[in-house]
């Protein structure tokens, strides 16, 4: 393998012997730098070198048709420096190889994993695909900065609502702390730290009143969906979600404990709900009607009653009840209980609520029982309730 002084004009002389198929020639300017001369008349730069363990590597620097001889002499001496340092380059390279883009790391590492506990995956996956991936699904994860985060999320913004954009940040949030949690290559910090939430204003407080559940059940007797006069109860009086309610099961409930055994739960845990009296009797006109396992069947195939939208929606028009919607009954339950004096303790257990922040979003104080609260401070401070001042 000759070492000569590489130049210009040496390099323009420079062939293959003949028989051989290639011929190296060494820099003695540059160490490490290596030409490599085929038969075939092609040329290529190398950087030879070798690791902290001895080991010799070859690291192809380009071709010599497209690097000239101090660009090669430059590389050369980058990389030699990375070496002095205790650094591979080739290792390095490899590296770069195995950083997964962000589309392929949901596909192969987020979305099995999410499907394996969490029930709203799909959303996940639906947010994805639709709003994150068209624009940086391509990119390696490790090229996604912190501006193309912002940048994300404020296109988001332009046409969705504040919560709506922040559950896309947060998701992204999440798949990156999980990159960096399994040491995926590459990924050594997260982008999405420092981009600020947006501040929710949209969240919305409906409840009713015990005039408007009044108003509500006599629409639901009109109603020509036999089932929805005890659907709508069945909500307001356990506080369940909607899923909840639709797929339950006669065996889930023990009457002699008075329990309702929720095993679906939108937290992934089985949780227990009293059966009340109200709620007992409702259950009892139910199974008047019991022909199948689940309470609310379809009466076609004789699964679990999907949607119920349609004469939903005609009772609460008639009911003049328009703004209400479905999970307002539950917000209905947190707050009925709160007003009559239980304590968020016991509503967020009823709600089955993991987080009391999250029970405190619907446990709603009406301005009476503020101002019975307010007045009970008069009585202690002095002695009895002053009379409110005349206008």
């Amino acid at each position: 393998m000759p070492v000569i002084a590489l130049s210009v004009k040496k390099m323009k002389s420079l062939t293959c012997p003949e028989g051989s198929s290639k011929q190296n020639f060494h820099d003695s300017q540059c160490k490490g730098l290596t030409l490599e001369v085929r038969s075939s008349g092609g040329r290529t730069w190398y950087f030879r070198y070798r690791d902290t363990y001895g080991r010799q590597h070859q690291l192809r620097l380009g071709d010599a048709t497209d690097i000239n001889l101090d660009q090669a002499r430059q590389k050369a001496d980058q990389f030699r420096g990375q070496v002095a340092m205790g650094q591979d380059p080739n290792e390095q390279r490899r590296t770069r190889h195995q950083i997964p883009t962000l589309n392929g790391f949901i596909q192969e590492r987020y979305i099995p994993y999410v499907q394996s506990y969490k029930r709203s995956w799909q959303t996940d996956e639906c947010l994805l695909r639709n709003h994150v991936l068209p624009s940086l699904g391509s990119r390696p994860m490790d090229q996604i900065t912190k501006g193309d985060i912002i940048s994300l999320i404020q296109a988001h913004r332009q046409t969705h609502k504040p919560a709506s954009s922040n559950r896309v940040l947060v998701m992204l949030r999440y798949i990156f702390n999980l990159a960096m949690e399994w040491e995926t290559a590459g990924v050594s910090k997260n982008p999405t730290v420092g981009v600020p939430l947006y501040k929710e204003n949209n969240k919305r407080e409906r409840y009713l009143t015990a005039e408007e559940t009044q108003r509500l059940f006599r629409e639901l007797e009109r109603s020509q969906n036999p089932m929805l006069r005890f659907i709508i109860p069945m909500l307001i009086l356990t506080g369940a979600r909607k899923s909840e309610v639709l797929k339950a099961r006669w065996d889930e409930f023990d009457f002699g404990s008075r329990i309702w055994r929720i095993g679906e739960t939108k937290g992934g845990q089985a949780r227990h709900v009293p059966i009340s009296d109200a709620l007992f009797k409702l259950l009892d006109q139910i199974g008047t009607q019991r022909k199948s396992r689940w309470l609310f069947p379809h009466p076609e195939t004789g699964e679990p009653l999907g949607n119920f939208f349609n004469s939903w929606n005609t009772a609460r028009k008639r009911a003049d009840l328009s703004d209400v919607r479905i999970h307002d009954l539950r917000h209905s339950f947190a707050s009925m209980l709160v007003n009559s004096g239980h304590s968020l303790y016991e509503v967020q257990k009823l709600l089955g609520h993991t987080q009391i922040r999250t029970t405190q979003r619907y446990a709603h104080l009406d301005q009476g029982t503020l101002l019975r609260a307010s007045n009970q401070v008069g009585r202690l401070v002095y002695g009895s309730s002053p009379s409110a001042p005349s206008r």
